[in-house]
């Protein structure tokens, strides 16, 4: 009968476990660690079963945790010795040949005579010694030294050592279970003198038992949330999660608890899940916005020992429409100018609404009062203000003071805060419009007015009108914006506002003027009001009729009698209500001519034709037909138009080839060569010409001399003289004698200058009677112009001098104004060559300035 043993180790709180077979009786060996409890040992214990492996042995392994009692535990004791009783009876029965030792390679294995599955060994281990990790151990070996034990695989040597002689396993170096869980390794039995294996390599399995040495993190944290201010109890707002990365499936190492630190009592945390939820109602936002919670995670089911790890979360209160919004003041007022123009800002009011963003947005309207049609309210968006702005003009003498009631209501109110009262406010407006000083307003912004061009001078147009609007009525003058009638064309009456005319009109130059009239206020000048006239010229009949164009006008020598050869028509400048109508005829002088006649079409068109054939060329090349035209204006009015026309040779489509007549003066004989060799003389000339004319210009000498010549070798002759007291071109003397005359720069005729030089301005004479005419013209346009000016007739005074004098100081001239007692009476007596001088000079009755 065969019996099995089995032989167990624990070390700490791991345990190896190894499964031989023998010949020898049952026997159990159990060796516990006496760091163990004895409810750890149970605990260990309970957590071994045994099951068959090919009918070899029996694996020693750990199955899930169980929690046995003491008498569960006796139980599965006794259902291990009676399984283990049965399983060796059954090997005892196998036949010889399977319990034959194992032998080299090359004979059949019969049976395996050594197994084991996994070893166990604690991580984190810190003593100076190697850890101990197991045994392994061979029938075959005797325990004679002849078998040696080998290992092999993840770590071997390494970490793990193995004593050959003894198959005992060693942990040389700190293993961490995070690092790696499990060391596959494989072992081997082998005679220590062939060097060859007893038993086959068998593969085998260390697990790093875990001890809690990591500590719960919050890998996603710091953690930011939100949550309705107002929200029930238990509304949930975050979930944290803390990871551990000890055995999760070992102890209690990984099991994780969660509990708040800091944000009590307005949160609270979920122990199992992390949850973060509200724990007081009626969290205000407008009171607190914002809170820092504090969650801490503990493993070990939050026992003492377990370790431990915090994370940050940040609850922000977010915004609900709980706050209705409320104008701080029951009433205001505000001052206003009439003058202020529409869609001008009156007003800025705001209800105040604790909320923000959407829940804030207001509503504006004006819901009773007298200024409902004059103003009205908008929203600002930006920042939710009322904005009261004019829709009409304001006038104080009208209406004084408005009273406007006005709404305020949030555009989005939510339903579950109904009951905290209604979303909306009131509050008064009053407007109070202020008296101020406004320019003369005119009976009517245009005025349309009619004038014949043939109105004389001073006729009267119209009249403008306007008055003050403020309550003292000012007297009002007029005046003509000059800017508006530059040629001064029409005048106005400063007190009565009659537009008469000043000038005669045209309307061929102007038909429409548009001026503006200028209303001032007597006591105040500064207060102008403007309108516009507008003056239509009505036409008469002033223009005569006259061609409509320049014709050119051909008859062909071969022309038939009665042949259209032109068709006239005629314009007029005038513009008739009824529209033109001309009537065409021959001047009687022209009349009874045999050579062309005139047709009226009586569609303001008129039809030259022809009364005779035989039109030539060397006879008569142009005929002049006076032509006279008349209007239907009352009075009508007439011109005379000649129209020219030339005698052309034509061919058979009666088409002008050529209308000069000196052609045929030619002689018949001239032939195409000899008009040619013509014109060849004459560009031949003309080349002659232009060398000739070139070569004179390059004959001058330059005015720079040359670098190779010597300057001091050289005498430089100038030919140059006046042209004596004859030379009237030499020099005007009449500039010296006229002051109102300003010079023009002159050169000289009798010499050609080499080099020309910049002169000065070139001015006109101008009488000195236009200059002051000018002047005084242009100052009356500027002051008609200026605003300031007084509306009533003024003297302005102008101080102007006129022209200085031209000539300047020139040298002894200045003797004449001077107080020099020198007489040049003298210069008479030298005869005529000296005239000029005692003219200019001589103080006798016929000098100069006599």
């Amino acid at each position: 009968m065969h019996c099995w043993y089995l032989l167990y180790h624990f070390s700490g709180e791991g345990y190896s476990a190894v499964v031989t077979s023998s010949n020898r009786t049952l026997h159990e060996l159990l060796s516990l660690d006496s760091q163990l409890t004895p409810c750890r040992r149970l605990e260990l214990l309970s957590q071994l079963e045994l099951r068959p492996h090919s009918y070899q042995g029996f694996f020693l392994h750990r199955k899930k945790k169980m929690k046995f009692g003491k008498v569960e535990f006796c139980h599965f004791l006794q259902i291990i010795a009676l399984f283990l009783c049965l399983s060796g009876m059954n090997q005892a029965e196998l036949p010889k040949s399977r319990s034959k030792p194992y032998f080299q390679s090359g004979r059949p294995r019969t049976k395996r005579s050594w197994v084991w599955n996994q070893f166990f060994v604690l991580e984190e281990y810190m003593g100076t010694d190697p850890l101990y990790v197991g045994k392994l151990h061979s029938d075959v070996d005797k325990g004679d030294g002849s078998i040696k034990y080998i290992l092999s695989g993840e770590g071997a040597s390494s970490i793990f050592i193995i004593d050959e002689n003894t198959g005992d396993i060693h942990a040389t170096k700190r293993l961490d279970r995070e690092e790696q869980a499990y060391y596959t390794l494989r072992a081997q039995a082998l005679d220590r003198l062939t060097n060859k294996p007893v038993e086959p390599e068998s593969e085998f399995v260390i697990k790093i038992q875990d001890i809690n040495d990591n500590e719960p993190k919050f890998l996603d944290g710091p953690y930011t949330a939100g949550v309705p201010e107002m929200s029930p109890v238990g509304t949930s707002v975050v979930q944290v999660t803390a990871t551990d990365a000890d055995d999760p499936t070992y102890g209690n190492s990984a099991r994780v608890v969660y509990s708040i630190l800091q944000g009590q009592p307005y949160f609270s945390v979920e122990p199992k899940t992390g949850i973060i939820k509200t724990a007081l109602p009626n969290m205000d936002r407008e009171a607190k916005d914002q809170y820092l919670l504090v969650i801490q995670a503990k493993d070990m089911v939050g026992q003492n020992g377990g370790l431990s790890g915090t994370t940050s979360v940040t609850v922000t209160l977010t915004d609900v429409n709980d706050n209705p919004p409320r104008f701080p003041r029951r009433s205001y007022q505000y001052n206003v100018p009439e003058s202020l123009p529409v869609a001008s800002v009156v007003a800025r009011i705001k209800a105040a609404d604790a909320d923000v963003g959407p829940n804030a947005e207001m509503e504006y309207k004006i819901v009773d009062g007298d200024g409902l049609g004059v103003f009205k309210i908008s929203v600002d968006k930006d920042t939710q203000e009322g904005i009261i702005t004019i829709q009409k003009e304001l006038d104080f003498e009208a209406k004084t003071s408005y009273t406007l009631r006005i709404e305020a209501a949030n555009k989005h109110v939510d339903s579950h805060f109904q009951s905290l009262g209604p979303f909306s406010d009131m509050t008064t407006v009053k407007i109070i419009v202020e008296d101020v000083d406004e320019p003369p307003v005119f009976t009517s912004r245009l005025y349309s007015m009619v004038v014949s061009e043939a109105a004389k001078v001073g006729t009267i147009i119209g009249t403008v009108a306007a008055h003050d609007p403020d309550v003292s009525n000012s007297p009002v003058r007029y005046s003509i914006d000059r800017n508006t009638d530059l040629e001064r064309y029409f005048n106005i009456d400063a007190n009565t506002g009659v537009i008469t005319t000043a000038k005669s009109l045209d309307r061929e130059t102007n038909a429409v003027h548009n001026i503006t009239v200028l209303a001032m206020e007597s006591q105040n000048p500064a207060q102008i009001g403007r309108g516009y006239v507008a003056i239509t010229i009505l036409d008469i009949n002033d223009n005569a009729p006259e061609f409509a164009m320049e014709y050119e006008t051909t008859v062909c020598e071969n022309a038939q009698p009665g042949q259209v050869i032109q068709k006239i028509s005629a314009v007029d400048k005038d513009d008739p209500p009824s529209g033109h109508q001309f009537y065409f005829s021959l001047t009687a002088e022209a009349a009874n001519n045999h050579n062309f006649t005139l047709q009226d079409n009586k569609d303001n068109t008129a039809s030259v034709l022809t009364r005779r054939n035989g039109f030539r060329r060397q006879e008569q090349s142009v005929f002049y037909l006076p032509i006279f035209i008349v209007d239907s204006g009352s009075p009508s009015l007439s011109s005379t138009n000649t129209l020219t026309i030339r005698v052309c040779d034509c061919d058979a489509d009666g088409i002008a080839q050529t209308c000069n007549a000196e052609a045929y003066i030619l002689p018949a004989g001239l032939s195409t060569g000899a008009l040619i060799a013509i014109l060849a003389c004459v560009l031949t000339l003309l080349v002659l010409v232009l060398l000739i004319v070139t070569m004179r210009r390059r004959k001058k000498e330059p005015l720079i001399f040359d670098e190779e010549r010597d300057i001091r070798e050289n005498i430089v002759r100038y030919d140059d003289e006046g042209g004596g007291e004859e030379d009237t071109e030499a020099f005007d003397m009449a500039a010296l004698r006229n002051l109102n005359i300003i010079r023009d720069t002159k050169t000289r005729r009798d010499v050609t200058p080499e080099i020309q030089f910049l002169s000065r301005p070139t001015f006109k004479s101008i009488p000195d009677n236009v200059i002051f005419r000018e002047f005084i013209w242009e100052r009356l346009k500027e002051a008609d112009v200026d605003p300031c000016a007084p509306p009533y007739d003024s003297l302005q005074t102008y101080a102007f001098e006129g022209n200085g004098s031209v000539a300047e100081s020139l040298s002894s001239l200045d003797s004449i104004s001077s107080n020099s007692d020198q007489n040049y009476d003298y210069l008479s007596d030298w005869g005529p060559h000296f005239k000029r001088l005692a003219d200019m000079y001589g103080t006798g009755p016929d000098s100069f300035y006599s």
